[in-house]
Formats: C-alpha cells, sequence, structure tokens
C-alpha cells in the first residue's frame, strides 16, 4: 500500500478527524448498547411475563432476530441510498431513527409491540453501522485506516460493556425499561455534535462531480483535497458496482465473512449470560462473562488492528476466526473460573473483535463510489448471521441440548469463517489523488 509522507496536512486535519472518529465511535457505541442490552434483560423477561407476557426461549431468540432483521434491512437500504446521498445525511437520519425507536420500546406492553419496535430500531442500526465505515475509510489517511476503524467498530463491544456494567449496577434501581430508555440518548447528546462537526465527505462530493463544495469544506476542515475524476456517467455507482467483475468474487466471500463474524457476535451476546446462568452462576456472576467477552474484544481488537495496518487484515481476521474457535471449545472443558474467564476474553477477540476488523477490511476493499453498497452488503447480509446466532440458542436451549452444543456449533461457524477469508482475491488498489499542502505534486494513496 502507497502512503503518504505526511499523514496529516495540518493540525486542524488532524483535530477534524479525531473529531470525527470520536463521533462515529459514539455512534457505533450506542448502537452496540442497543443491540447487547437486550441479552442482558432476556432472563428477566423470560422469568417475569407481568412484563411482557409469557416467553419460551424459542420466543427469546425470535425477539434477538427481530431487531438483527431491521439492521439487514436498514443497511441495504442504506447501501442503495449511501452512495447517492452522501455519508454526513444517513449519519445524521439514523442517528435519529435508532435513538426514538430505543426510547419507543421502553415502553412496550406486549411481545408483538417489543417485537416490531426492535425490528424498527435495528433499521437505524444497520444503517448507521454501514455508513460509519465508509465515512471512515475516506476520512482517515493512509496507514491509520484499520486502527481507526477498529476505534470505530470496537464501539459494538464497548457498547456491550456499559450495557453489562449498567445492567449490573442499575437493573434493580430502573428496571428493564430504563436500561432501554439509556439507549435514546443519542438523540440529545450525539446529534448535536455530529450537526456541528460531521462534513460531508470531500472524496465522496468529488466522485459526484461537486469540487467547489469539497473544497469549501477542505479549507473549513483543513482536509487534503481530493482531485480524483468525478465518476463517470458510464461507471456503475453502489450495488450496481458490487455486481461486475471487478468486485462480484471478493463481494460474495467478503459477504460470507461477515455472516459468520455477525453469528458468533449475537448468538453469544443474547445467549451467554443465559447459558452461564444455567450452568449455576448468580445474575450478576452471568453477565459477568457478557463484559468480559466485550472487553476482551475490545482489547484484542485494537491490538488485532495495529498488526492489520502492517500486515494487511485479511491474514489477521483468518487468525482471530480459529482462536475463536480454541476458545469455544475451551469452555465446555471444565476448567476453574479464571481459565474460562481468559477463554470467553479471547473469545469476544475471536467473535466481537474479529467482526471490528471485518469492516475495516470491507471499508477499505472498495473505491468511493462503491464503498458505502460494499460496506452495507456485508453488514446486510451479514445479520442474516446475525438473525441465526440467537435463534439457534434457542432452540438449542428449548430442545433441551446440553450448552456445550451452542459452544460446539459456534466454534465449527469460527472455522468456516477463517477459511472463507482466507480465499477472498486481494483487494484491488484503487488510487486517488490528493494535494498535500506543502508539497507541489500532490500525492497519490490507496482509496
Amino acid at each position: 500500500m502507497t502512503q503518504t509522507t505526511q499523514t496529516w496536512a495540518s493540525p486542524q486535519h488532524k483535530r477534524s478527524v479525531i473529531w470525527i472518529v470520536a463521533l462515529a465511535t459514539l455512534a457505533i457505541i450506542f448502537d452496540g448498547y442497543d443491540l447487547v442490552v437486550y441479552g442482558t434483560v432476556v432472563p428477566t423477561l423470560m422469568a417475569d411475563p407481568t412484563q411482557l407476557g409469557e416467553i419460551s426461549a424459542q420466543q427469546a431468540g425470535a425477539l434477538g432476530s427481530y431487531a438483527l432483521i431491521g439492521v439487514m434491512v436498514g443497511a441495504l437500504v442504506t447501501g442503495a441510498f449511501g452512495d447517492r446521498v452522501g455519508r454526513r445525511k444517513m449519519m445524521l437520519i439514523n442517528i435519529v431513527w435508532f435513538s426514538v425507536g430505543m426510547g419507543a420500546a421502553a415502553f412496550s406492553t406486549s411481545i408483538a409491540m417489543f417485537g416490531g419496535l426492535r425490528f424498527f430500531t435495528g433499521i437505524g442500526v444497520g444503517g448507521l453501522v454501514a455508513t460509519a465505515g465508509a465515512v471512515v475509510a475516506e476520512f482517515a489517511p493512509p496507514g491509520k485506516r484499520n486502527l481507526f476503524n477498529a476505534i470505530v467498530y470496537s464501539g459494538v463491544p464497548a457498547g456491550g460493556v456499559l450495557a453489562s456494567l449498567l445492567a449490573i449496577l442499575l437493573r434493580d434501581a430502573i428496571g428493564w425499561r430504563g436500561l432501554f430508555m439509556i439507549g435514546a440518548l443519542p438523540l440529545v447528546i450525539l446529534l448535536p455534535a455530529a450537526l456541528v462537526k460531521l462534513p460531508e465527505s470531500p472524496a465522496w462530493l468529488v466522485s459526484r462531480g461537486h469540487t467547489d463544495k469539497a473544497k469549501t469544506i477542505c479549507d473549513k476542515f483543513g482536509f487534503p483535497m481530493p482531485t480524483a475524476a468525478p465518476t463517470a456517467p458510464t461507471e456503475k455507482i453502489g450495488f450496481a458496482a458490487l455486481a461486475t467483475r471487478k468486485y462480484a468474487l471478493g463481494t460474495g466471500l467478503l459477504g460470507m465473512m461477515s455472516f459468520a463474524g455477525l453469528l458468533l457476535t449475537y448468538g453469544l451476546n443474547t445467549w451467554l449470560p443465559k447459558i452461564m446462568a444455567d450452568a449455576g452462576y448468580n445474575a450478576d456472576g452471568s453477565l459477568a462473562f457478557l463484559l468480559v467477552l466485550n472487553g476482551g474484544a475490545i482489547i484484542g481488537g485494537i491490538i488485532a488492528s495495529k498488526i492489520a495496518d502492517g500486515r494487511g487484515p485479511q491474514a489477521v481476521i483468518v487468525t482471530t476466526f480459529f482462536l475463536a474457535a480454541v476458545a469455544l471449545v475451551m469452555l465446555t472443558l471444565g476448567f476453574p473460573l479464571p481459565v474460562l474467564l481468559t477463554a470467553v476474553a479471547i473469545a469476544g477477540v475471536g467473535t466481537i473483535g474479529t467482526q471490528v476488523l471485518v469492516y475495516g477490511f470491507v471499508s477499505n476493499y472498495y473505491d468511493t463510489p462503491a464503498r458505502a453498497a460494499g460496506v452495507a452488503w456485508c453488514a446486510g447480509f451479514g445479520r442474516l448471521g446475525g438473525i441465526f446466532g440467537p435463534l439457534i440458542g434457542g432452540l438449542l436451549i428449548g430442545a433441551g441440548f446440553a450448552n456445550n452444543v451452542n459452544f460446539y456449533i459456534f466454534a465449527v461457524i469460527a472455522v468456516a469463517g477463517g477459511l472463507v477469508t482466507f480465499f477472498v482475491p486481494r483487494p484491488l488498489q484503487h488510487n486517488t489523488r490528493i494535494d498535500v499542502p506543502g508539497t507541489s505534486t500532490g500525492t497519490t494513496v490507496d482509496a
């Protein structure tokens, strides 16, 4: 990969990018909170039919999947429009969307109402997850893209840690409804900051022929000016580009890779507290496993992303998938608690942490006219795995299978994810010329 000799064009450039990364990270933290908090309240909802009604294990798995079906829809819709209407607009719309849905779900009075609102919320979550990768890929300087993507998408496990901690600390005081209301806070603390600090992507503006607008934003925020030619009228944009010879094989394999990663992520986030509670741990103890799972993903994901910036993400993702398989098998072997917690942390790195790396890999696989669609495809198709994860756990538990069966199945899926990743063809290099202040000829970098 060709890198600029100057990572930052100016101190203002660095400040602006850090603001953008911080806003995207905070948004994804609340996305992670939204999707993980359900796993923290499943035992309560199943044990107390006065909340929403009598919920079986199969119904609980289905309810966990409704939000993920919404995420799939939201990601695919964003992919259809994100490369046409811009990154900023999609980010703002989806921040509002998932905040409203999360707050409304707190007032559910029936299983059907709760499931419907979880689906609604998931649409906003999916749109935001799909857009964040395109935003970071287009603002981050070369050589830091995997790291910045990892920071942003580590918001998913960070949100899981937040959900676990708040459930332990506040569950008795504010109940499950209060925990869901916390998920609506982005409407008042994130949206105002995003309106001021989140600009439109200059690379996207240039690709659409809006060079003057791109220059205005670059002057205001200190970004280097992209000078790539606008997308030709005959060049395919968005999803149409993914089906071309240029991307078709890689897109298919990347989708399967994301499918495996998200199946593991949401299968474990939904059912780990319940599995551990059935194994004899009390409520706080079972939630502690969820906290360790997501905590391991944050630390391991950041470390792995640094390695990926140096060696490339593909080999690192293959390795973390295989680590997940080993760790999941270890959970079935009756080791002492410290060893189990270590295995859970490693499983977090290899499942949730792997998905963090997947988003970085995918975001940089495509050039600007296809980037939002490529990320959205992988996020959307991957959500099929996320949908199946909770369902598999619910069906197996409802059918009376031993908890170990869940871990064995998830381990096999992790191995399959690693194999699929290994065969993804090398990403094509897409050159975008960027004028860096202080140079006479500009610098060519990978888009």
